[in-house]
């Protein structure tokens, strides 16, 4: 009997060789068919224009001095039999002699020779120009920002000023009133009174801006406000006989009224012209009218008792620096 670890040949395999593999007719007849497309497509000038680039670098990165290129340059094998066998060309001592032939550059162009040269010579002097303009420009562009600047602080301290002048006349008038010995309740209207009942010509010129934009706003806001009044409808209101003025008022019954000013569609030459002055000359004769008139120093912010204004540095922001 034999034993379990004899080997069982008569049942015994044997690894199959692997098959080859085997192209079908249709795969055979594709590949032709891509194969013949890829050999028959015509390429593009940019393909023929970097496959001879390509080429060239390539030729070019090799010696000319070593290897089979050596040998079949006619030109080397005459200087080989002169007794050249490789180096620099003339002065030994000369350290910048070159050691390879000249790299060809090659044209992409059809323009003479130098041509490129001249243009980037132009290139650089344009560069140069243009880096001078821009620094020219920053300067220019740092002043006019600083100018800018300036002139709105100077626009919004004339306005101020405007507005000092404006509460100085109303001080005065209130002042006035009150030593025509008029009583309480005629010093309260007194308070009271706009400057809409005051024609703009008898107003300074030098603050008569100041009122004229405001009365024209108003005028606006109100024109507006009358026009959305009388587009939209209203329903019947009751109308009770026993109230009085005092009850329709408090009601809001009574329609507003808003009294122009007399002269505010006419022109004014005189404003229009101080108007077109620069901030810093309106600001200027704003704070001369104020100590002319008032002996009010706009930058100590102080009104002193008499002309002289005594202990005021100056006329101007600097001296009170």
């Amino acid at each position: 009997m034999a034993s379990d670890e004899e080997d069982d040949y008569m049942n015994m395999t044997f690894g199959e060789e692997p098959k080859a593999v085997t192209e079908t007719s249709l795969q055979r007849r594709q590949r032709l068919k891509r194969e013949g497309e890829i050999k028959g497509r015509v390429k593009s000038k940019a393909e023929l224009a970097a496959e001879e680039r390509e080429a060239r670098e390539e030729a070019l990165s090799k010696s000319m001095l070593e290897g089979a290129q050596a040998k079949k340059s006619k030109g080397f094998n005459m200087m080989a039999k002169m007794g050249f066998k490789g180096g620099a060309l003339g002065s030994k001592d000369n350290a910048d002699a070159l050691l390879e032939p000249l790299r060809p550059e090659m044209k992409d162009g059809r323009a003479g020779i130098g041509l490129d040269s001249d243009r980037k010579r132009k290139l650089d002097e344009a560069a140069k120009d243009q880096q001078k303009k821009l620094k020219v420009d920053e300067e220019e562009f740092r002043d006019r920002v600083r100018k800018e600047r300036e002139q709105a602080r100077h626009e919004r301290m004339a306005h101020g000023a405007m507005k000092v002048c404006e509460r100085m006349d109303e001080e005065k008038q209130q002042l006035e009133a009150g030593e025509l010995g008029g009583d309480d309740e005629t010093t309260t209207k007194k308070k009271k009174r706009t400057l809409s009942t005051r024609p703009l010509k008898s107003i300074p010129v030098v603050w008569r801006g100041l009122v004229r934009r405001r009365e024209e706003a108003e005028r606006d806001r109100r024109m507006k406000y009358d026009l959305e009044q009388s587009s939209t409808t209203r329903l019947p209101e009751y109308e009770d006989d026993l109230e009085d003025a005092d009850d329709k008022e408090a009601m809001g019954k009574t329609p507003t009224t808003y009294a122009l000013v007399e002269d505010l569609d006419e022109e004014d030459p005189e404003l229009d012209e101080f108007d077109a002055l620069e901030p810093s000359e309106k600001l200027r004769r704003l704070v001369e009218f104020l100590r002319n008139e008032y002996n009010y120093c706009f930058w100590c912010k102080f009104t002193y008792p008499d002309a002289a204004m005594e202990g005021c540095p100056g006329l101007t922001e600097e001296d009170h620096d």
